[in-house]
Order: structure tokens, then sequence, then C-alpha cells
């Protein structure tokens, strides 16, 4: 039986107890997750590293609850994963669980304040005046008073990822998955994006872990933990780039 964490009293907000995930069967059955035991606290951002083929990818979708373990446990804000339907999950990612893609991922056709709500629309909610004030910081902060009524196409790369930001921060989830979140933005939006997402951990104590394989962007973390064949092989607390770039040499040779 899965032991479930003492969650929220001890600040822990996504842990996965034993837990693995594999593709196929047989010989040719690919681990992507292999026995995996951590735990991501509250108000932490953590970098999720390794070789391509490492298992960061599959642990960002199986913490979000986008896919299954094939054995042991992952707990969300204190919410078994693991033992949860396709719907039952779908409701927690709405109001638990907040999202930061490469690609920005915004709709379109929406308002930059269209865009920033959208996930009080999908979710059937009113938003309340609390919840309204707490939007109306974020635009302040993230520099886009000026910007509400434009739609993406009007907007850089660094000011679509600012809206992606607001709208993963605007329902307050349990925690923010960013995958890749500067990949596709030059140095100076990368550095702003990344300053943005260290505020949000220090003085909102927002919970963030974000997959990257730059060593510049982990460097921002408060946690660095690097997967090598579905195994985390290393967990330190902040590290500066060039360290970051020895343990991931470390890794691949492990792969290998």
């Amino acid at each position: 039986m899965i032991t479930p964490p003492t969650t929220r009293s001890d600040g822990t907000v996504v842990s996965f107890r034993q837990a693995s995930k594999s593709y196929g069967t047989g010989p040719g059955a690919v681990h992507a997750l292999d026995n995996i035991d951590v735990d991501i606290r509250q108000g932490e951002f953590t970098a999720i590293m390794g070789p391509s083929g490492s298992g960061k990818s599959t642990f960002m979708n199986v913490a979000a609850g986008l896919d299954d373990v094939s054995s042991g446990g992952v707990f969300v804000d204190g919410q078994p994963l693991h033992t949860m339907d396709d719907t039952a999950r779908t409701l927690l990612r709405r109001r638990r669980i907040g999202f930061i893609f490469q690609s920005f991922n915004l709709v379109p056709t929406l308002t930059v304040t269209e865009n920033i709500t959208l996930p009080f629309r999908l979710a059937g909610q009113q938003i309340t005046q609390d919840e309204q004030h707490w939007i109306d910081h974020l635009v302040r902060v993230l520099g886009l008073t000026e910007r509400t009524g434009h739609k993406p196409a009007e907007l850089s790369g660094g000011q679509q990822q600012r809206v992606a930001i607001a709208r993963a921060l605007a329902a307050r989830p349990a925690i923010i998955f960013a995958d890749e979140p500067t990949g596709n933005l030059d140095t100076r939006s990368s550095g702003e994006v990344l300053r943005l997402m260290r505020s949000a951990a220090t003085e909102y104590g927002q919970t963030i872990a974000m997959v990257s394989h730059d060593p510049i962007a982990a460097s921002y973390a408060d946690r660095v933990l690097v997967l090598a064949d579905g195994r985390i092989v290393a967990d330190h607390g902040r590290l500066d780039a060039q360290q970051i770039s020895g343990l991931l040499l470390t890794a691949e040779g492990v792969v290998a």
C-alpha cells in the first residue's frame, strides 16, 4: 500500500512514492521512471534536468496528472493522482495546477485579459473581488497594464510569456509546471522571464517545477534535480550554471 505523505502541514506539494513508468513490455520495455522517491516543497523553485531520454518530461507529465504511473504513487496537494480517474485529474489540474509552456499556448483570438482569466472560465468559476485584485496586481507587476486589450499577435515573445505567467499565477495554484519556458525567447527576454519566476517563488511562495536543458535557466532555481535513465542521480540546492553543466556531464556518463 502507498502511504500518502504528510502534505501541506510539512510544506510538501508534490510527492513521488516508489513511482515507476514503463512503456511496452518484455525486453523492449522503456523504463521512463524507475522507482522515484522525491518531494517538492511549498515555495520552492525546482529545475528538473537530464539528458535526452532521461525521463524529465515523463516526470512532469506524471506529476501534472497528464500521464499515469505504472506502479507506485504520486500525490499533488495531498491528492493521490494514481487512484484518480481522468475526470478527477482534469478537475485537479484546473483548480490546483498551472502551466507555462515553451510555445506560450495563448489563445490567438483572445485579448491579454481574456487569456489571463481563461482558467476561471474553463472551470466555470466566477472571479471573486479578491481574485480580481490579485489579477490586477499581476498585470501591474508584469508590466502588462497597457497591453490588456491586445491579442497575442500584437505582443513580443517576452510579453506573450509574461501573459502566460500571469495566467498560470492567476488562480493561485498549488504548483506551476514550466516546460522549457524560455526555449523560444532571446537572451534578454529569457532573463526577464526567469527573474519573474524567481520572484513568484520568493515573494509569493509559489511552487514551480521547471523542465529545462539550459544550465543558465536552472541557475535561477532553488533546487536542481537531475535525472538519468529514469532515476534521480543528483539533487542539489541552488547552483551556478557552471556547476549545473558539470552535473549534466556526469549524468550523460551515467546514460552512456
